[in-house]
Protein backbone atom coordinates (compact mmCIF):
# COMPACT_ATOMS: atom_id res chain seq x y z
CA UNK A 1 0.00 0.00 0.00
CA UNK A 2 1.12 3.37 -0.51
CA UNK A 3 2.75 4.73 2.92
CA UNK A 4 4.03 8.53 2.28
CA UNK A 5 4.42 8.88 5.98
CA UNK A 6 8.13 8.45 7.75
CA UNK A 7 8.92 8.45 11.51
CA UNK A 8 9.21 12.35 11.55
CA UNK A 9 5.37 12.42 10.11
CA UNK A 10 4.42 10.44 12.68
CA UNK A 11 5.84 11.98 15.72
CA UNK A 12 4.33 15.49 14.63
CA UNK A 13 0.92 12.97 14.18
CA UNK A 14 1.32 12.15 17.65
CA UNK A 15 2.07 16.10 18.26
CA UNK A 16 -0.91 17.06 16.45
CA UNK A 17 -3.44 14.30 17.64
CA UNK A 18 -2.72 15.30 21.58
CA UNK A 19 -3.51 18.89 20.64
CA UNK A 20 -6.55 18.03 19.55
CA UNK A 21 -7.50 15.18 21.97
CA UNK A 22 -6.41 16.79 24.92
CA UNK A 23 -6.45 20.58 24.52
CA UNK A 24 -8.85 21.34 22.15
CA UNK A 25 -11.99 18.56 22.33
CA UNK A 26 -12.45 19.32 26.13
CA UNK A 27 -13.76 22.95 25.34
CA UNK A 28 -16.16 21.69 22.27
CA UNK A 29 -19.39 22.42 23.54
CA UNK A 30 -18.02 25.85 25.39
CA UNK A 31 -16.83 27.38 21.98
CA UNK A 32 -19.43 25.80 19.80
CA UNK A 33 -21.89 27.92 22.33
CA UNK A 34 -19.58 30.82 22.35
CA UNK A 35 -19.42 30.52 18.50
CA UNK A 36 -15.82 31.26 18.74
CA UNK A 37 -12.36 29.30 20.25
CA UNK A 38 -9.95 31.98 21.81
CA UNK A 39 -6.80 33.46 19.77
CA UNK A 40 -4.73 31.77 22.30
CA UNK A 41 -5.54 28.97 20.20
CA UNK A 42 -3.54 30.15 17.01
CA UNK A 43 -0.38 30.78 19.36
CA UNK A 44 -0.55 27.36 20.99
CA UNK A 45 -1.21 25.92 17.57
CA UNK A 46 2.06 27.94 16.71
CA UNK A 47 4.32 27.11 19.24
CA UNK A 48 4.12 23.21 18.96
CA UNK A 49 4.81 23.96 15.43
CA UNK A 50 1.77 22.97 13.87
CA UNK A 51 0.79 26.12 11.60
CA UNK A 52 4.37 25.95 9.81
CA UNK A 53 5.59 22.45 9.23
CA UNK A 54 5.06 22.17 5.97
CA UNK A 55 7.16 25.77 5.13
CA UNK A 56 10.66 26.39 4.19
CA UNK A 57 13.08 26.95 7.53
CA UNK A 58 14.18 30.42 6.12
CA UNK A 59 10.23 31.41 6.07
CA UNK A 60 9.28 30.76 9.78
CA UNK A 61 8.33 26.82 9.04
CA UNK A 62 10.14 23.69 9.89
CA UNK A 63 11.06 22.53 6.55
CA UNK A 64 8.11 20.06 6.14
CA UNK A 65 7.22 18.16 2.84
CA UNK A 66 3.62 18.82 1.93
CA UNK A 67 2.45 15.65 4.06
CA UNK A 68 3.33 17.07 7.19
CA UNK A 69 -0.23 19.48 6.28
CA UNK A 70 -1.63 16.35 5.54
CA UNK A 71 -1.00 15.00 8.73
CA UNK A 72 -2.64 18.24 10.73
CA UNK A 73 -5.75 18.24 8.34
CA UNK A 74 -6.10 14.55 9.61
CA UNK A 75 -6.05 15.01 12.83
CA UNK A 76 -7.39 18.64 14.14
CA UNK A 77 -10.89 17.26 13.36
CA UNK A 78 -10.75 14.86 16.11
CA UNK A 79 -11.39 18.30 18.21
CA UNK A 80 -15.22 17.45 16.74
CA UNK A 81 -15.49 21.11 16.00
CA UNK A 82 -15.04 21.47 12.41
CA UNK A 83 -15.22 25.36 13.07
CA UNK A 84 -11.88 25.19 14.97
CA UNK A 85 -10.01 23.21 12.72
CA UNK A 86 -11.20 25.77 9.39
CA UNK A 87 -9.92 28.39 11.42
CA UNK A 88 -6.88 27.16 11.91
CA UNK A 89 -6.43 25.81 8.48
CA UNK A 90 -6.90 29.16 6.99
CA UNK A 91 -4.34 30.51 9.01
CA UNK A 92 -1.47 27.85 7.77
CA UNK A 93 -3.09 26.87 4.48
CA UNK A 94 -5.42 29.37 2.86
CA UNK A 95 -4.35 32.84 3.83
CA UNK A 96 -0.62 32.61 3.98
CA UNK A 97 0.80 29.79 1.21
CA UNK A 98 0.68 32.76 -1.59
CA UNK A 99 2.75 35.35 0.83
CA UNK A 100 5.58 32.04 1.05
CA UNK A 101 5.46 32.23 -2.65
CA UNK A 102 5.97 35.10 -4.08
CA UNK A 103 6.25 37.35 -0.83
CA UNK A 104 9.23 39.65 0.16
CA UNK A 105 11.55 39.29 2.26
CA UNK A 106 10.22 42.15 4.20
CA UNK A 107 6.47 40.32 3.12
CA UNK A 108 8.10 37.00 4.83
CA UNK A 109 9.13 38.64 8.38
CA UNK A 110 6.23 41.00 8.52
CA UNK A 111 3.28 39.04 8.28
CA UNK A 112 3.80 34.90 7.28
CA UNK A 113 6.36 34.48 10.32
CA UNK A 114 4.67 35.59 12.65
CA UNK A 115 1.33 34.19 11.25
CA UNK A 116 2.94 30.31 11.68
CA UNK A 117 4.00 31.20 15.25
CA UNK A 118 0.50 32.07 16.19
CA UNK A 119 1.35 35.82 16.78
CA UNK A 120 -0.40 36.86 14.26
CA UNK A 121 -4.11 35.81 12.65
CA UNK A 122 -4.42 35.90 9.04
CA UNK A 123 -7.56 36.08 6.73
CA UNK A 124 -7.95 35.56 3.15
CA UNK A 125 -10.13 38.09 1.54
CA UNK A 126 -11.74 37.12 -1.84
CA UNK A 127 -15.30 36.83 -1.44
CA UNK A 128 -17.51 39.63 -1.66
CA UNK A 129 -21.27 40.30 -2.18
CA UNK A 130 -21.55 40.21 -5.25
CA UNK A 131 -18.56 37.61 -6.09
CA UNK A 132 -18.21 34.57 -4.75
CA UNK A 133 -16.78 31.54 -6.97
CA UNK A 134 -16.61 33.90 -9.83
CA UNK A 135 -13.80 36.08 -8.87
CA UNK A 136 -13.85 37.89 -11.73
CA UNK A 137 -17.01 39.56 -10.70
CA UNK A 138 -15.05 41.49 -7.50
CA UNK A 139 -15.41 45.10 -7.33
CA UNK A 140 -12.91 46.41 -4.40
CA UNK A 141 -11.03 48.46 -6.15
CA UNK A 142 -7.39 49.46 -5.17
CA UNK A 143 -6.03 52.55 -6.66
CA UNK A 144 -2.49 54.03 -6.77
CA UNK A 145 -2.13 57.49 -4.97
CA UNK A 146 1.61 58.55 -5.14
CA UNK A 147 3.78 55.75 -3.25
CA UNK A 148 0.39 54.70 -1.88
CA UNK A 149 -2.92 52.10 -2.40
CA UNK A 150 -5.72 53.29 -1.80
CA UNK A 151 -8.38 50.27 -1.24
CA UNK A 152 -12.69 51.21 -1.43
CA UNK A 153 -14.67 47.69 -1.16
CA UNK A 154 -15.96 44.94 1.23
CA UNK A 155 -15.59 41.19 1.66
CA UNK A 156 -17.79 38.70 3.15
CA UNK A 157 -17.66 35.71 4.28
CA UNK A 158 -14.48 35.73 5.72
CA UNK A 159 -13.07 33.24 8.19
CA UNK A 160 -11.04 34.70 11.03
CA UNK A 161 -12.11 38.02 10.02
CA UNK A 162 -13.35 39.78 13.13
CA UNK A 163 -10.07 39.46 14.69
CA UNK A 164 -7.66 39.08 11.56
CA UNK A 165 -4.44 41.37 12.77
CA UNK A 166 -4.25 41.28 8.63
CA UNK A 167 -5.88 39.67 5.23
CA UNK A 168 -4.59 38.89 2.30
CA UNK A 169 -7.20 40.21 0.22
CA UNK A 170 -7.76 40.83 -3.46
CA UNK A 171 -8.92 43.75 -5.12
CA UNK A 172 -9.10 44.81 -9.14
CA UNK A 173 -6.04 47.53 -9.82
CA UNK A 174 -7.26 47.61 -13.25
CA UNK A 175 -10.88 47.52 -13.37
CA UNK A 176 -11.52 46.82 -17.21
CA UNK A 177 -9.01 44.06 -17.19
CA UNK A 178 -11.61 41.61 -15.86
CA UNK A 179 -9.86 38.08 -14.08
CA UNK A 180 -6.32 39.62 -14.95
CA UNK A 181 -6.75 42.95 -13.71
CA UNK A 182 -6.49 41.74 -9.96
CA UNK A 183 -3.85 42.05 -7.20
CA UNK A 184 -2.99 41.10 -4.29
CA UNK A 185 -2.57 42.99 -1.32
CA UNK A 186 -1.32 42.49 2.84
CA UNK A 187 -3.69 44.61 4.81
CA UNK A 188 -3.22 45.28 7.94
CA UNK A 189 -6.35 45.35 10.08
CA UNK A 190 -5.81 48.07 12.65
CA UNK A 191 -5.31 50.34 8.37
CA UNK A 192 -7.60 53.61 9.30
CA UNK A 193 -10.99 53.00 7.40
CA UNK A 194 -10.85 49.32 7.89
CA UNK A 195 -14.07 47.71 9.51
CA UNK A 196 -15.15 44.75 10.91
CA UNK A 197 -19.05 45.63 9.62
CA UNK A 198 -20.49 42.67 11.35
CA UNK A 199 -20.22 38.82 12.47
CA UNK A 200 -22.29 36.49 10.33
CA UNK A 201 -24.04 33.51 11.92
CA UNK A 202 -23.47 30.27 10.20
CA UNK A 203 -25.63 27.13 9.29
CA UNK A 204 -22.60 25.37 10.98
CA UNK A 205 -18.67 25.83 12.08
CA UNK A 206 -19.98 27.34 14.75
CA UNK A 207 -16.72 27.41 16.82
CA UNK A 208 -15.05 30.17 13.65
CA UNK A 209 -15.73 33.61 13.48
CA UNK A 210 -16.73 34.76 9.83
CA UNK A 211 -17.45 38.45 9.13
CA UNK A 212 -18.24 40.93 6.76
CA UNK A 213 -15.92 43.83 5.90
CA UNK A 214 -15.21 46.94 4.40
CA UNK A 215 -12.75 49.15 3.36
CA UNK A 216 -13.38 53.08 3.20
CA UNK A 217 -10.57 54.57 1.77
CA UNK A 218 -7.88 52.01 3.49
CA UNK A 219 -4.63 53.63 2.86
CA UNK A 220 -1.19 50.99 2.65
CA UNK A 221 2.27 51.64 1.02
CA UNK A 222 3.06 49.81 -2.17
CA UNK A 223 5.05 47.67 -0.46
CA UNK A 224 2.38 45.60 0.35
CA UNK A 225 1.78 44.62 -2.69
CA UNK A 226 2.14 40.82 -2.85
CA UNK A 227 3.32 39.71 -6.30
CA UNK A 228 3.44 41.31 -9.32
CA UNK A 229 0.30 44.24 -9.81
CA UNK A 230 -2.65 42.74 -11.60
CA UNK A 231 -1.49 39.28 -11.81
CA UNK A 232 -2.86 37.70 -8.99
CA UNK A 233 -5.55 35.70 -10.86
CA UNK A 234 -2.66 33.01 -11.48
CA UNK A 235 -1.20 33.38 -7.74
CA UNK A 236 -5.05 33.07 -6.32
CA UNK A 237 -6.09 29.62 -9.17
CA UNK A 238 -2.78 27.65 -7.52
CA UNK A 239 -3.58 29.06 -3.94
CA UNK A 240 -6.99 27.70 -4.70
CA UNK A 241 -5.38 24.30 -5.08
CA UNK A 242 -3.61 24.13 -1.66
CA UNK A 243 -7.54 25.21 -0.17
CA UNK A 244 -9.08 22.45 -1.96
CA UNK A 245 -6.72 19.84 -1.47
CA UNK A 246 -6.31 20.17 2.05
CA UNK A 247 -10.40 20.70 2.88
CA UNK A 248 -10.87 17.28 0.89
CA UNK A 249 -8.10 15.50 3.59
CA UNK A 250 -9.60 17.11 6.63
CA UNK A 251 -13.29 16.20 5.14
CA UNK A 252 -11.93 12.59 4.75
CA UNK A 253 -10.91 12.44 8.77
CA UNK A 254 -14.28 13.98 9.63
CA UNK A 255 -16.00 11.35 7.87
CA UNK A 256 -14.35 8.74 9.04
CA UNK A 257 -14.74 9.29 12.80
CA UNK A 258 -18.43 9.86 12.12
CA UNK A 259 -18.60 6.40 11.14
CA UNK A 260 -16.93 5.10 14.16
CA UNK A 261 -19.21 7.08 15.79
CA UNK A 262 -22.46 5.08 14.05
CA UNK A 263 -20.75 1.76 13.93
CA UNK A 264 -20.33 2.33 17.84
CA UNK A 265 -24.07 3.55 18.00
CA UNK A 266 -25.25 0.90 15.85
CA UNK A 267 -23.51 -2.03 18.09
CA UNK A 268 -25.38 -0.78 21.07
CA UNK A 269 -28.60 0.35 19.77
CA UNK A 270 -30.95 -2.77 19.29
CA UNK A 271 -34.33 -2.79 17.84
CA UNK A 272 -37.02 -5.62 17.29
CA UNK A 273 -34.70 -7.88 19.12
CA UNK A 274 -31.34 -7.08 17.71
CA UNK A 275 -28.57 -4.57 17.57
CA UNK A 276 -28.50 -2.13 14.29
CA UNK A 277 -25.12 -3.19 13.06
CA UNK A 278 -26.85 -7.07 12.95
CA UNK A 279 -28.93 -5.78 10.47
CA UNK A 280 -28.09 -6.37 6.95
CA UNK A 281 -29.21 -3.37 5.43
CA UNK A 282 -27.71 -1.27 7.32
CA UNK A 283 -24.38 -3.77 7.09
CA UNK A 284 -24.30 -3.00 3.38
CA UNK A 285 -24.74 0.71 3.39
CA UNK A 286 -22.22 0.88 5.98
CA UNK A 287 -19.73 -1.40 3.86
CA UNK A 288 -20.64 1.21 0.75
CA UNK A 289 -19.82 4.15 2.75
CA UNK A 290 -16.45 2.80 3.65
CA UNK A 291 -15.55 1.89 0.43
CA UNK A 292 -16.19 5.02 -1.05
CA UNK A 293 -14.50 6.72 1.88
CA UNK A 294 -11.32 4.79 0.67
CA UNK A 295 -11.81 6.13 -2.95
CA UNK A 296 -12.14 9.12 -1.84
CA UNK A 297 -8.85 9.15 0.15
CA UNK A 298 -6.77 7.10 -2.87
CA UNK A 299 -7.83 9.92 -5.38
CA UNK A 300 -6.81 12.95 -2.41
CA UNK A 301 -3.21 10.71 -1.52
CA UNK A 302 -2.60 11.08 -5.35
CA UNK A 303 -3.59 14.18 -5.75
CA UNK A 304 -1.47 14.93 -2.53
CA UNK A 305 1.40 13.03 -4.11
CA UNK A 306 1.38 14.68 -7.35
CA UNK A 307 1.49 18.05 -5.14
CA UNK A 308 4.12 17.46 -2.82
CA UNK A 309 6.43 16.68 -6.46
CA UNK A 310 6.14 19.53 -7.98
CA UNK A 311 4.98 22.24 -5.02
CA UNK A 312 7.97 20.93 -2.81
CA UNK A 313 10.57 18.66 -5.11
CA UNK A 314 10.66 20.44 -8.13
CA UNK A 315 9.00 23.43 -6.79
CA UNK A 316 7.64 24.36 -9.97
CA UNK A 317 4.03 25.40 -11.00
CA UNK A 318 0.56 23.15 -10.77
CA UNK A 319 0.30 21.22 -14.05
CA UNK A 320 -3.65 21.59 -15.53
CA UNK A 321 -3.53 17.76 -14.68
CA UNK A 322 -3.01 18.35 -11.56
CA UNK A 323 -5.32 20.83 -11.04
CA UNK A 324 -8.14 18.93 -13.21
CA UNK A 325 -7.74 16.00 -10.56
CA UNK A 326 -7.44 18.38 -7.08
CA UNK A 327 -10.76 19.94 -8.45
CA UNK A 328 -12.14 16.32 -9.13
CA UNK A 329 -11.44 14.96 -5.59
CA UNK A 330 -13.14 18.46 -4.25
CA UNK A 331 -16.13 17.64 -6.34
CA UNK A 332 -16.06 13.68 -5.44
CA UNK A 333 -15.26 14.30 -1.39
CA UNK A 334 -17.93 17.24 -1.06
CA UNK A 335 -20.71 15.06 -2.80
CA UNK A 336 -19.65 11.76 -0.64
CA UNK A 337 -19.28 13.46 2.69
CA UNK A 338 -22.63 15.09 2.44
CA UNK A 339 -23.88 11.42 2.00
CA UNK A 340 -21.95 10.07 5.09
CA UNK A 341 -23.09 12.28 7.46
CA UNK A 342 -26.39 12.05 6.42
CA UNK A 343 -26.62 8.42 6.34
CA UNK A 344 -24.97 8.28 9.99
CA UNK A 345 -27.56 10.91 11.20
CA UNK A 346 -30.33 8.69 10.04
CA UNK A 347 -28.57 5.91 11.52
CA UNK A 348 -28.72 7.27 14.92
CA UNK A 349 -32.38 7.97 14.33
CA UNK A 350 -34.05 10.36 16.44
CA UNK A 351 -30.87 10.66 18.75
CA UNK A 352 -29.11 11.86 15.44
CA UNK A 353 -31.52 15.24 15.46
CA UNK A 354 -30.39 16.16 18.92
CA UNK A 355 -27.46 18.79 19.51
CA UNK A 356 -26.49 16.60 22.34
CA UNK A 357 -25.15 13.90 19.70
CA UNK A 358 -22.14 15.11 17.88
CA UNK A 359 -23.67 13.94 14.35
CA UNK A 360 -25.97 16.27 14.64
CA UNK A 361 -23.15 18.63 14.56
CA UNK A 362 -21.11 17.01 11.89
CA UNK A 363 -24.14 17.22 9.46
CA UNK A 364 -24.69 21.00 9.69
CA UNK A 365 -20.86 21.38 9.74
CA UNK A 366 -20.13 19.85 6.44
CA UNK A 367 -22.14 21.60 4.01
CA UNK A 368 -19.86 23.64 3.89
CA UNK A 369 -17.33 21.74 1.62
CA UNK A 370 -19.87 21.88 -1.75
CA UNK A 371 -19.29 25.89 -1.16
CA UNK A 372 -16.00 27.22 -0.18
CA UNK A 373 -13.58 27.41 -2.09
CA UNK A 374 -15.42 27.02 -4.90
CA UNK A 375 -18.85 25.52 -5.40
CA UNK A 376 -19.20 22.50 -6.97
CA UNK A 377 -21.28 23.43 -9.85
CA UNK A 378 -18.31 25.94 -10.54
CA UNK A 379 -15.68 23.13 -9.84
CA UNK A 380 -17.34 20.99 -12.67
CA UNK A 381 -17.44 23.68 -15.24
CA UNK A 382 -13.81 24.38 -14.80
CA UNK A 383 -13.06 20.42 -15.24
CA UNK A 384 -15.10 20.31 -18.34
CA UNK A 385 -12.84 23.38 -19.68
CA UNK A 386 -9.56 21.45 -18.36
CA UNK A 387 -11.25 18.09 -20.16
CA UNK A 388 -11.56 20.32 -23.61
CA UNK A 389 -15.36 19.88 -23.47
Amino acid sequence: MFQPFTEDHEHFRKTVRDFADKELLPHAEEWENDELFPDSVFKRAGELGILGAHYPEDKGGSGGDYWFSVVKAQELPRCQMAGTTMGLLVQSDMATPVIADIGTREQIDEFLVPALTGDRIAALGVTEPGAGSDVAAIRTVARRDGSDFVINGSKTYITNGTRASFVTLLAKTNPDGGAHGCSFFLVPTSSPGFHVSRKLHKLGNFSSDTAELFLEDVRIPSRYLLGQENQAFIYLMQNFQTERLIACVSTLAGCELALKDAVDWARDRVAFGKPLIKREYWQHKLVDLYTKVEAGKALTDRCVDLYNDQRYVRKGPLSFELVKLISMAKVFVGELSSEVMDQCLQLHGGAGYMDEYRISRAWRDQRLIRIGGGTTETLRYYIAKLMGF
